[in-house]
């Protein structure tokens, strides 16, 4: 079996992977090397994949455990692929903001993927950025002061929130609770490579367990900036059939929203999780 050509697109994370026909479905030992691809490089992604939705769900379904999403409904038949759409009259995108993905379920998804399926005529880049490289890259002080803490979680988060009203008013589920709240580690530690990442973001982490929002803010507003310093991300330019799959353990992302009057579709599949620690 010849090995996947994997191109890193940038010194943090981020890979784009060729050679290989996602919509032929994957062998073991395919399955196990972009497993490996996606251990290594964080976020992995394929180009020109022309799936269709029983295709795209048994690549998933070759990754790991395809699971709901808490907020939007699945396309018919699919409950497990929500769309992820902007539509040409809005102006706010869906998960417009940096974040790791449903961090207020208790066990968050291992990870997701999006499938593009209309893109903007330009615009619409999605930014990746390496939680480990952000914890590796705090003072060993600012390491021991993390590594106890204890962030509380919410899927209310006003920033983030607002982002999801349209869809919610378009696709929502009808079981939705309104809010979502876990506690997780600041720090967590990757279960299959051991590496130690950052597990806070700005769309959903409100404070620190043991204490209020005020005393919260300060740091966790300075680790919300240290966490996408330019040179612990990635970008990606999307065409149609454009897949990315990333690891949520350690990865946040954000999709720009610079394409106001245009229509993006993006099909998007998540992976169950574990309970971070």
């Amino acid at each position: 079996m010849p090995q996947l050509q994997i191109k890193r697109i940038a010194g943090a994370l981020g890979a784009e992977i060729h050679g290989i026909d996602l919509a032929a479905g994957l062998t073991e030992t395919q399955a196990a090397q972009v497993r490996q691809a996606l251990l290594e490089h964080q976020v992995i992604f394929f180009r020109d994949q022309n799936l269709d939705s029983a295709q795209y769900l048994r690549f998933a379904q070759a990754m790991g455990e395809p699971i709901e999403y808490p907020f939007v409904k699945g396309l018919d038949g699919y409950p497990v692929i929500i769309e992820v759409k902007k539509l040409e009259h809005e102006r706010s995108n869906f998960g417009g903001i940096w974040h790791s993905d449903t961090t207020y379920l208790q066990q968050p998804p291992m990870g997701s993927m999006l499938l593009a399926r209309e893109v903007p005529p330009f615009g619409g880049d999605t930014l990746f950025a390496s939680q480990y490289a952000a914890y590796e890259g705090l003072s060993e002080g600012m390491r021991r002061l993390l590594d106890p803490l204890v962030a509380v979680n919410s899927s209310a988060k006003a920033d983030v929130s607002k982002t999801r009203e349209d869809r919610i008013a378009s696709d929502g589920r009808a079981d939705a609770k309104k809010d979502y709240v876990s506690e997780h580690p600041v720090v967590r530690t990757h279960p299959e490579t051991g590496r130690k990442a950052l597990y806070v973001n700005v769309a959903h982490t409100l404070r620190f367990a043991g204490m209020t929002e005020e005393e919260s803010t300060p740091l966790l507003q300075y680790l919300f900036r240290h966490q996408v310093r330019p040179e612990f991300t990635c970008r990606f330019a999307w065409q149609p059939g454009s897949l990315a799959f990333w690891d949520n353990r350690c990865v946040q992302h954000n999709p720009v929203n610079d394409y106001h009057g245009f229509r993006r579709l993006m099909h998007r599949i998540t992976l169950a999780g574990d309970t971070p620690r």
